[in-house]
């Protein structure tokens, strides 16, 4: 799936950030053309539960936060 609304300038940012962290490590592949992955360390991996519990909030208070953002640009006019 791929992620909308990023450059790769900041994807490649943020993910030299995390390696640098320690919550992902880089694997480069002397292929033509050239190929790097990335994958989570066991500290990034802690990360996985905060994150799941974020997208079920987010789910679950998504129409509130719309109807808020809409109210607020509304009144801004």
């Amino acid at each position: 799936m791929p992620l909308a609304g990023i450059t790769a300038k900041v994807l490649a940012e943020s993910l030299r950030s995390m390696e640098q962290d320690g919550a992902v490590v880089r694997t480069e592949y002397a292929e033509n053309p050239p190929r790097v992955e990335y994958a989570l360390t066991p500290l990034g991996r802690t990360l996985l539960g905060p994150m799941d519990a974020m997208c079920d909030w987010s789910r679950e208070n998504l129409g509130s936060l719309l109807a808020a953002r809409l109210e607020y640009e509304r009144a801004e006019r």
